[in-house]
């Protein structure tokens, strides 16, 4: 079984600030702002939810087709992918923009001003959902509004299971159209303030909302995740990482655990245990394509944090 992937690539550019921001910004003269920062750190990594979710899958042995648009820079990219064998037959090229780009600037206390361009992310609705392809599963990822809509209209379908991850586009739909979302979708996947904005939009429960999917999964950070599913909720725990390095794209580790899982028809616990464990995984490297592992290593893991296997 293969997975389609529908989401953003992006290069993530990311400065340390020596400093604290506090130090610099004065409360009374926002309405006035006018601050440098010198970052003499610096590094540039490849980034984006579907390349994040890609990598991850990959490294568990399985083959992600990433569906995404990007700009007349991606060739930098595009050589990391061939490098890690990724597939890229589904990644449309725009001469005429860029790739997505995420600017990130750290102060000492791990505050973030952050500057996102969105850039070829916003015609992700040129492309698709393939119907020639052997997709068995695919992931609805933050990527442009328009094209995440249309591309889980064409799962559905098509008949091919998805899961539905907003993330960071949850502020781009109102409940009516979270809702036709989730009427669309097999799964679906929030963080802990997402599935809070999802209730406040729809006006339902969790337990409401769970009733629409076959399930639901709801992410804690370090307190675990939960997944609701057949009338019931099923506690995952956290797994404790050896140092917490670099948080970003642990998210995105995590739902390509959740894609490992169904694709190899494990059940909800043992899915929930390994997305857990490759999510702390990530957290313990810099950026979110610079882990790595074997299949190997991988399980030994798996046993040594939950005292059993799969």
């Amino acid at each position: 079984m293969n997975a389609l992937i529908c989401g953003s690539m992006a290069y993530d550019t990311i400065m340390v600030f020596h400093d604290k921001f506090k130090n610099h910004i004065l409360p009374d003269k926002l309405h006035i702002l006018n601050v440098s920062f010198l970052v003499p750190a610096i590094r540039r990594e490849y980034g984006g939810c579907a390349g994040n979710i890609a990598y991850n899958l990959k490294l568990l042995k399985e083959e992600p087709f990433i569906m995404a648009t990007v700009g007349h820079d991606f060739e930098p990219y595009a050589h990391w992918l061939s490098q890690h064998r990724i597939a890229s037959r589904y990644i449309k090229v725009l001469d005429d923009h860029y790739t997505g780009q995420a600017y990130i600037t750290t102060d000492v206390d791990d505050n973030q001003i952050n500057a996102f361009h969105p850039g070829a992310m916003n015609f992700s609705h040129l492309n698709s959902v393939p119907v020639d392809s052997e997709i068995g599963i695919g992931i609805v990822s933050p990527d442009g509004k328009q094209g995440m809509q249309e591309h889980a209209e064409q799962f559905a379908e098509l008949g091919i299971p998805f899961i539905f991850d907003p993330g960071q586009g949850m502020p781009m739909f109102n409940g009516e159209e979270l809702l036709h979302f989730l009427d669309l979708a097999n799964y679906a996947t929030f963080n802990d303030y997402e599935s809070e904005l999802l209730q406040d939009r729809t006006g339902l429960t969790l337990e409401q909302i769970a009733e629409k999917v076959d399930a639901l999964i709801i992410t804690l950070g370090s307190h675990g995740s939960q997944i609701y599913t057949q009338g019931g909720c099923i506690d995952i725990p956290a797994v404790a990482p050896a140092q917490i390095v670099d948080p970003t794209g642990c998210g995105d580790a995590y739902r390509a655990g959740l894609l490992y899982g169904l694709m190899n028809d494990y059940d909800w616990e043992i899915t929930g245990r390994i997305a857990s464990l490759l999510g702390s995984i990530k957290i313990e490297h810099a950026g979110t394509q610079n882990h790595t592992f074997t299949m190997t290593e991988f399980k030994q893991r798996y046993q040594q944090s939950f005292g059993s296997t799969f």
